[in-house]
Protein backbone atom coordinates (compact mmCIF):
# COMPACT_ATOMS: atom_id res chain seq x y z
CA UNK A 1 0.00 0.00 0.00
CA UNK A 2 1.23 3.46 -0.90
CA UNK A 3 0.05 6.11 1.53
CA UNK A 4 0.34 9.89 1.60
CA UNK A 5 0.02 11.86 4.83
CA UNK A 6 -0.89 15.52 4.38
CA UNK A 7 0.90 18.11 6.53
CA UNK A 8 -0.80 21.41 7.36
CA UNK A 9 0.54 24.29 9.45
CA UNK A 10 -0.49 23.20 12.95
CA UNK A 11 -0.61 19.44 12.26
CA UNK A 12 0.86 17.61 15.23
CA UNK A 13 -0.08 14.00 14.51
CA UNK A 14 1.23 13.73 10.96
CA UNK A 15 4.38 11.80 11.91
CA UNK A 16 2.44 9.58 14.32
CA UNK A 17 0.04 8.65 11.52
CA UNK A 18 2.90 8.04 9.09
CA UNK A 19 4.67 5.77 11.59
CA UNK A 20 1.49 3.76 12.17
CA UNK A 21 1.13 3.22 8.42
CA UNK A 22 4.83 2.34 8.08
CA UNK A 23 4.76 -0.15 10.95
CA UNK A 24 1.89 -1.92 9.19
CA UNK A 25 4.07 -2.16 6.06
CA UNK A 26 2.96 0.83 3.99
CA UNK A 27 5.21 3.00 1.85
CA UNK A 28 4.52 6.54 3.13
CA UNK A 29 5.11 9.97 1.59
CA UNK A 30 4.58 13.23 3.47
CA UNK A 31 2.74 15.83 1.37
CA UNK A 32 2.74 19.56 2.09
CA UNK A 33 -0.65 21.31 2.03
CA UNK A 34 0.47 23.75 -0.69
CA UNK A 35 1.26 20.93 -3.12
CA UNK A 36 -1.31 20.75 -5.89
CA UNK A 37 -1.17 17.02 -6.57
CA UNK A 38 -0.77 13.79 -4.66
CA UNK A 39 2.12 11.52 -5.66
CA UNK A 40 1.41 9.02 -8.43
CA UNK A 41 -0.01 5.66 -7.42
CA UNK A 42 -1.26 6.65 -3.97
CA UNK A 43 -3.77 4.20 -2.49
CA UNK A 44 -4.47 5.85 0.86
CA UNK A 45 -4.45 9.48 2.02
CA UNK A 46 -4.06 10.19 5.72
CA UNK A 47 -5.42 13.50 7.02
CA UNK A 48 -3.88 13.89 10.47
CA UNK A 49 -4.94 15.42 13.75
CA UNK A 50 -3.69 18.67 15.20
CA UNK A 51 -4.76 22.27 14.94
CA UNK A 52 -4.48 23.17 11.26
CA UNK A 53 -4.14 26.93 10.83
CA UNK A 54 -4.66 27.35 14.57
CA UNK A 55 -8.32 26.24 14.33
CA UNK A 56 -9.29 29.74 13.22
CA UNK A 57 -12.77 30.07 11.71
CA UNK A 58 -14.31 26.60 12.02
CA UNK A 59 -11.89 23.79 12.80
CA UNK A 60 -10.61 22.42 9.49
CA UNK A 61 -12.30 25.09 7.35
CA UNK A 62 -9.10 26.80 6.20
CA UNK A 63 -7.26 23.51 5.67
CA UNK A 64 -10.14 22.24 3.52
CA UNK A 65 -9.37 25.05 1.10
CA UNK A 66 -5.66 24.24 0.82
CA UNK A 67 -4.49 23.34 -2.71
CA UNK A 68 -3.84 19.69 -1.84
CA UNK A 69 -7.44 19.17 -0.75
CA UNK A 70 -8.66 19.51 -4.32
CA UNK A 71 -6.44 16.55 -5.15
CA UNK A 72 -7.74 14.72 -2.05
CA UNK A 73 -11.33 15.25 -3.20
CA UNK A 74 -10.53 13.93 -6.68
CA UNK A 75 -8.71 10.95 -5.15
CA UNK A 76 -11.79 10.07 -3.09
CA UNK A 77 -14.21 10.68 -5.95
CA UNK A 78 -12.39 8.17 -8.13
CA UNK A 79 -12.57 5.52 -5.42
CA UNK A 80 -9.36 6.15 -3.47
CA UNK A 81 -9.16 5.56 0.27
CA UNK A 82 -8.76 8.26 2.91
CA UNK A 83 -8.50 8.28 6.70
CA UNK A 84 -9.12 11.49 8.62
CA UNK A 85 -8.34 11.52 12.34
CA UNK A 86 -9.54 14.24 14.75
CA UNK A 87 -8.72 17.50 12.91
CA UNK A 88 -8.56 15.30 9.80
CA UNK A 89 -12.19 14.27 10.43
CA UNK A 90 -13.11 17.94 10.69
CA UNK A 91 -11.34 18.62 7.39
CA UNK A 92 -13.16 15.74 5.67
CA UNK A 93 -16.54 17.16 6.71
CA UNK A 94 -15.50 20.63 5.56
CA UNK A 95 -14.56 19.27 2.12
CA UNK A 96 -17.93 17.53 1.89
CA UNK A 97 -16.37 14.07 1.64
CA UNK A 98 -18.19 13.08 4.83
CA UNK A 99 -21.55 14.28 6.14
CA UNK A 100 -22.15 16.27 9.30
CA UNK A 101 -20.14 18.77 11.29
CA UNK A 102 -17.94 18.78 14.39
CA UNK A 103 -19.04 21.28 17.02
CA UNK A 104 -17.67 22.48 20.36
CA UNK A 105 -17.64 19.75 22.99
CA UNK A 106 -20.81 19.75 25.07
CA UNK A 107 -18.78 20.49 28.21
CA UNK A 108 -16.98 23.39 26.46
CA UNK A 109 -13.62 21.98 27.49
CA UNK A 110 -10.72 20.29 25.73
CA UNK A 111 -10.71 16.53 26.45
CA UNK A 112 -7.59 14.37 26.41
CA UNK A 113 -7.95 10.79 27.65
CA UNK A 114 -8.43 7.21 26.52
CA UNK A 115 -12.02 6.20 25.81
CA UNK A 116 -13.85 3.02 24.96
CA UNK A 117 -15.07 2.63 21.38
CA UNK A 118 -17.56 0.05 20.18
CA UNK A 119 -17.09 -1.22 16.65
CA UNK A 120 -20.48 -0.39 15.13
CA UNK A 121 -19.64 -1.84 11.71
CA UNK A 122 -16.91 -4.30 10.78
CA UNK A 123 -17.93 -4.09 7.12
CA UNK A 124 -15.29 -1.59 6.01
CA UNK A 125 -11.66 -1.88 4.98
CA UNK A 126 -10.76 0.11 8.10
CA UNK A 127 -12.69 -1.97 10.63
CA UNK A 128 -12.50 -5.46 9.11
CA UNK A 129 -9.79 -6.40 11.60
CA UNK A 130 -12.37 -6.18 14.38
CA UNK A 131 -15.70 -7.87 15.03
CA UNK A 132 -18.90 -5.89 15.27
CA UNK A 133 -19.50 -5.14 18.93
CA UNK A 134 -15.83 -5.28 19.92
CA UNK A 135 -14.81 -2.60 22.40
CA UNK A 136 -11.37 -1.05 21.92
CA UNK A 137 -9.52 1.60 23.90
CA UNK A 138 -8.31 4.59 21.89
CA UNK A 139 -7.16 8.08 22.99
CA UNK A 140 -9.06 11.27 22.20
CA UNK A 141 -7.67 14.81 22.25
CA UNK A 142 -10.10 17.45 21.03
CA UNK A 143 -12.08 20.58 21.82
CA UNK A 144 -14.53 20.37 18.90
CA UNK A 145 -15.42 16.70 18.62
CA UNK A 146 -19.18 16.91 19.09
CA UNK A 147 -20.43 15.23 15.90
CA UNK A 148 -23.74 16.53 14.56
CA UNK A 149 -26.00 15.48 11.70
CA UNK A 150 -29.69 16.08 11.06
CA UNK A 151 -32.20 13.42 12.04
CA UNK A 152 -32.69 12.61 8.36
CA UNK A 153 -28.97 12.13 7.74
CA UNK A 154 -28.58 10.13 10.96
CA UNK A 155 -31.29 7.74 9.80
CA UNK A 156 -29.48 7.40 6.48
CA UNK A 157 -26.18 6.63 8.24
CA UNK A 158 -27.91 3.90 10.24
CA UNK A 159 -29.73 2.48 7.22
CA UNK A 160 -26.52 2.34 5.18
CA UNK A 161 -24.41 0.92 8.05
CA UNK A 162 -22.03 3.87 7.80
CA UNK A 163 -21.37 4.42 11.50
CA UNK A 164 -17.96 2.85 12.10
CA UNK A 165 -17.44 3.53 15.80
CA UNK A 166 -19.51 4.76 18.74
CA UNK A 167 -18.38 5.86 22.19
CA UNK A 168 -19.21 3.50 25.03
CA UNK A 169 -19.53 6.62 27.20
CA UNK A 170 -20.13 9.83 25.27
CA UNK A 171 -17.36 12.34 26.14
CA UNK A 172 -18.38 15.27 23.96
CA UNK A 173 -22.11 15.25 23.19
CA UNK A 174 -21.89 13.61 19.75
CA UNK A 175 -25.27 12.65 18.35
CA UNK A 176 -26.01 8.93 18.82
CA UNK A 177 -22.57 8.56 20.50
CA UNK A 178 -20.94 8.63 17.05
CA UNK A 179 -17.13 8.56 17.04
CA UNK A 180 -16.51 7.76 13.37
CA UNK A 181 -18.37 7.48 10.07
CA UNK A 182 -17.58 6.29 6.55
CA UNK A 183 -18.50 7.65 3.14
CA UNK A 184 -21.23 6.10 1.00
CA UNK A 185 -18.66 4.00 -0.91
CA UNK A 186 -17.09 3.03 2.47
CA UNK A 187 -13.61 4.12 1.37
CA UNK A 188 -13.34 7.31 3.43
CA UNK A 189 -13.34 7.13 7.23
CA UNK A 190 -13.39 10.07 9.60
CA UNK A 191 -13.01 9.51 13.34
CA UNK A 192 -12.26 11.74 16.31
CA UNK A 193 -10.25 9.20 18.39
CA UNK A 194 -6.60 8.59 17.46
CA UNK A 195 -5.87 4.99 16.39
CA UNK A 196 -2.29 6.02 15.53
CA UNK A 197 -1.78 6.75 19.24
CA UNK A 198 -2.90 3.20 20.06
CA UNK A 199 -0.46 1.44 17.75
CA UNK A 200 2.60 1.04 19.97
CA UNK A 201 3.00 -0.61 23.37
CA UNK A 202 5.15 2.35 24.41
CA UNK A 203 2.10 4.57 24.07
CA UNK A 204 0.06 2.44 26.44
CA UNK A 205 -2.00 0.30 24.07
CA UNK A 206 -2.20 -1.31 20.66
CA UNK A 207 -5.94 -1.49 19.98
CA UNK A 208 -5.45 0.67 16.88
CA UNK A 209 -3.01 -1.74 15.22
CA UNK A 210 -5.80 -3.91 13.80
CA UNK A 211 -7.04 -0.97 11.73
CA UNK A 212 -3.72 -0.39 9.99
CA UNK A 213 -3.11 -4.11 9.47
CA UNK A 214 -6.61 -4.52 8.01
CA UNK A 215 -5.87 -1.76 5.51
CA UNK A 216 -2.66 -3.50 4.47
CA UNK A 217 -4.56 -6.77 4.06
CA UNK A 218 -7.11 -4.97 1.90
CA UNK A 219 -4.47 -3.91 -0.58
CA UNK A 220 -2.52 -7.17 -0.37
CA UNK A 221 -5.57 -9.03 -1.66
CA UNK A 222 -6.75 -6.35 -4.11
Amino acid sequence: MKAAVIVFPGSNCDRDLAVAFEQAGADVTMVWHKDTALPEGIDMVGVPGGFSFGDYLRCGAIAANSPICQSLIKHAERGGYALGVCNGFQILTETGLLPGALRRNAGLKYICRTVGLEVASADTAFTSGYNKGDVVNVPIAHHDGNYFVTDEKLAQLHDEDRIAFTYTENPNGSVANIAGVVSKNRRVLGMMPHPERAADTGHGGIDGVAMFRALMDQFATA
